[in-house]
């Protein structure tokens, strides 16, 4: 599956919005770097944005920034926190795979139905990643976003994140 194919699994207008400037970004590259992102093309669209730096050598991802909501579903900043710092450990390990083969394989991500279980914020919504290379080739980050309507109480038994992965 491609981007083209990534871009119709969505169906949220704003996640639509932000995938549509990172391919913009990424011009004839693999991927754009974090410099080629520019907020103010997608302003309306900056709370549901978080993004990861990666570091290869340490194989480690560091938050960079979240839009208010994000982090206030998280209790915390995103800005220099270590991923095992936001993520409960019983989590961590599969949500470390899933960013890191966003950044290196690299591939796109999307999902859909509950989010934020992982940090005991229930809601249902949908999900995008995609990432980020300074050198357009290898990845050194990750950029994505978060739509999501909240609810009191613990989902349903059996609640899940539909996951779709795409190739590049």
């Amino acid at each position: 599956m491609s981007y083209d194919d990534f871009l119709q699994s969505v169906s949220s207008p704003d996640l639509q919005r932000i995938a549509v400037h990172w391919n913009q970004a990424r011009g004839g590259r693999a991927m754009p770097g974090w410099h080629d992102i520019r907020p103010s093309q997608i302003a309306p669209q900056l709370p549901f944005i978080w993004v990861y730096r990666y570091d290869r050598a340490a194989d480690r991802f560091t938050g960079r920034l979240a839009g208010d909501p994000i982090e206030n579903t998280f209790g915390k900043s995103f800005r220099g926190t270590p991923m095992t710092e936001l993520y409960p450990k019983e989590e961590y390990s599969r949500l470390f795979a899933r960013a890191k083969r966003v950044a290196c394989e690299p591939a796109l991500f999307h999902s859909d139905g509950m989010v934020f279980i992982h940090v005991e914020r229930f809601g249902q919504g949908e999900r995008i990643i995609m990432p980020l290379g300074d050198d357009g080739i290898l990845g050194d980050g990750i950029f994505g976003a978060t739509t999501y309507e909240s609810f009191r109480g613990k989902p349903a038994e059996g609640a899940v994140e539909n996951e779709t992965w795409f190739a590049l």
